[in-house]
């Protein structure tokens, strides 16, 4: 996922748009399909970051670590003092005066740098999960407001890792590397300064060696932040593989899969572990590379400032100034080059950090201003509830699915969406929840087009949707139900518990409606899961209720029982219901034919059977 989508909005901006909600698939055909990103998101370039992107991600936290770098900074200096203080305290105790006042600065200059940074530490510490909470809360607020066909396109376990293990690699990078450049540059350039003002001779020597290793370990880190990278995407991919053999683990045990998961997992988690080793080659010469520069020019200088000591070119005090600098300076220096390696591995983390929170999210094209569900219910009753005029719609321009599909709903009533499978009928469904847009015609809802004169928000607060999959989240029976509503009160939880024909489960389970349903609601059987769906989408109060199939995992006593709920419910709100038994059909006021994507009939049950091309019988639909 290497690309950048351009967009409109600058990064301080606020994202506006929506959540989406899974989409039916059986309609869809099975082939990659463009993304409708919007006229705004329509080019796409190579995203490459680089340290620029590093600093612009610590935009809202720069006081905060200019703070802990100003702590460091005042530590740095009175570290450079110290060894000027020592060959202060030597000469002076070679000419025999008084040194005590000077040992006592020395002491209390110590102490303060170590307590300095010890603040210095805690406050980069608290910029940089400040960091990595906002990264995640960015990134955590995009991935749920990605158009659909994003979720189809990349492995959720990959986006899930950029989320947690992509963000604390990048922690580092930012709380501390990008501090240590700062401060360990200031304390460099002191140094060197020092040391020039000490012996430029014994300088230039510890020049030529630091420079000839470092020039030749700069060479083995261009690899690093690629090995990185295909680290972190095998890792990703990793966890998409996980998450997919989870997500299905009943299936895998009765195929006796284990194996052939584990192996397919595996072979990812070997990769990543492989291209980690390389990069770990590379990083693990820095260090040592290193530290056998500052040692080497350390015990260089120590001989030639013997000689140069004991020839009176220089004093013992100075040759001590200058070895203690050369000890103050190491460290940074070695730090450096670490980071250089670091940052490598940050910007590879960035890098897919970026290329999701790049990611355009759902857009409106002419959302009005009034707020979520403020629209008052049309003056006359002849409006229909929803229409369709000319619609076409296709996932892959190539290929539509519907062809100038027309219809009317009236308000409160009941119409069946009837067709074999890849019909259509889930599109229709995904078109009126502004899962996607139509390529061409017209949707209304209510008389209202809900593509030109109403948000996204506004269009899904109108209605409901009941998948056919039933999704039903981890938490308690409780919070399934009221997920639309948290604040729904008592009696009315018991109402759409009655009319989704749930009280029987409620009574049964061990702590009613509290009782957890298990992740993915596993605690619960199909039929349950299905009525929980019900009365979830019952509870928001539609005007609109979209039903996919209501009744294809109920038993014969309970799909009665829904018929007779939803001939109740028929009179708060229009009923869509995809349908594929008889019975359902039956109990519709009117059924809406559909096959290749065009409608081929309406009507009343009676009135379809008689002149629709396709057989009103479950095994053909």
């Amino acid at each position: 996922m290497r690309t950048r989508f351009l967009s409109t909005r600058s990064d301080d901006e606020p994202e506006h748009d929506k959540p989406v909600h899974d989409e039916p698939e059986h309609d869809k055909p099975e082939h990659d399909e463009p993304d409708a990103l919007g006229p705004e998101s329509t080019e796409e370039v190579p995203l490459r970051v680089g340290v620029s992107d590093l600093l612009r991600v610590t935009r809202g936290h720069r006081r905060s670590i200019g703070f802990a770098m100003g702590l460091s900074l005042v530590g740095a200096i009175m570290g450079l003092a110290q060894p000027l203080l020592a060959t202060r305290t030597i000469d002076r105790f070679s000419d025999h005066r008084s040194y005590l006042p000077l040992i006592i600065v020395l002491g209390v200059v110590f102490v303060a740098e170590a307590v300095l940074q010890a603040f210095a530490h805690y406050w980069l510490e608290r910029s940089g999960e400040g960091l990595v909470l906002g990264l995640r809360l960015r990134i955590i607020d995009k991935l749920l407001r990605l158009p659909l066909r994003r979720y189809e396109r990349e492995r959720l376990g990959d986006l899930l890792t950029r989320t947690t293990g992509d963000t604390t690699l990048l922690r580092d990078t930012l709380a501390y590397d990008l501090s240590e450049v700062v401060v360990g540059s200031f304390v460099v350039v002191g140094g060197i300064s020092m040391m020039i003002w000490l012996d430029a001779t014994l300088f230039l020597i510890v020049l030529a060696i630091v420079g000839t290793i470092g020039g030749l370990t700069m060479l083995l880190l261009a690899g690093i932040r690629k090995s990185v990278e295909d680290a972190q995407d095998s890792l990703g991919a990793m966890s998409a593989e996980l998450e997919r053999a989870l997500s299905a683990i009943r299936t895998v045990r009765i195929m006796r899969a284990e194996d052939r998961e584990s192996e397919r997992i595996g072979r990812q988690a070997r990769q990543t572990y492989e291209q980690n080793l390389r990069a770990a080659k590379r990083d693990a010469v820095v260090g040592p590379a290193m530290t056998l520069a500052m040692h080497g020019s350390t015990m260089v200088v120590l001989v030639v400032g013997g000689i140069r000591v004991a020839g009176g070119h220089s004093s013992l005090a100075e040759l001590v100034g200058f070895l203690l600098y050369i000890t103050y300076v190491t460290q940074p220096i070695a730090n450096m080059f670490d980071i250089m390696a670091t940052m490598q591995k940050g910007l590879a983390a960035l890098q897919r950090i970026e290329e999701v929170a790049q990611l355009p999210g759902e857009t409106d094209h002419a959302p009005i201003a009034a707020g979520p569900g403020t629209f008052p219910p049309p003056v006359d009753e002849a409006t229909p509830a929803v229409e369709f005029r000319d619609v076409g719609f296709g996932y892959d321009p190539d290929r539509p699915v519907l062809h100038d599909v027309s219809f009317t709903v009236r308000r409160n009533t009941h119409v069946a969406l009837i067709g074999p499978s890849g019909a259509g009928k889930s599109t229709v469904f995904a078109l009126l929840a502004r899962f996607h847009d139509a390529d061409r015609g017209r949707m209304l809802l209510d008389g209202m087009d809900i593509t030109t004169a109403m948000s996204r928000e506004q269009c899904r607060s109108m209605m409901s949707l009941v998948e056919q999959n039933a999704p039903v989240l981890h938490g308690t029976l409780r919070e399934n139900i009221a997920y639309a509503r948290p604040d729904a009160g008592e009696e009315e939880l018991r109402h759409v518990v009655e009319l989704a024909c749930l009280d029987t489960l409620v009574r049964r389970l061990p702590m009613g409606l509290e009782t957890p349903v298990g992740e993915h609601g596993d605690m619960l059987s199909g039929g349950e899961r299905q009525r929980v769906a019900i009365a979830r989408a019952l509870l928001a109060r539609p005007r609109l209720l979209l039903l996919d199939e209501p009744t294809s995992q109920l038993d014969s006593a309970n799909e009665a029982a829904l018929t007779r709920t939803i001939e109740q419910i028929s009179a708060e709100c229009t009923l869509l219901v995809i349908a594929h038994r008889p019975s359902t059909i039956r109990a519709a006021d009117s059924v809406i034919v559909l096959e290749s994507g065009r409608v081929v009939a309406t009507g009343t049950y009676a009135q379809v059977a008689e002149r629709a091309p396709v057989p009103l019988q479950p095994n053909a639909l």
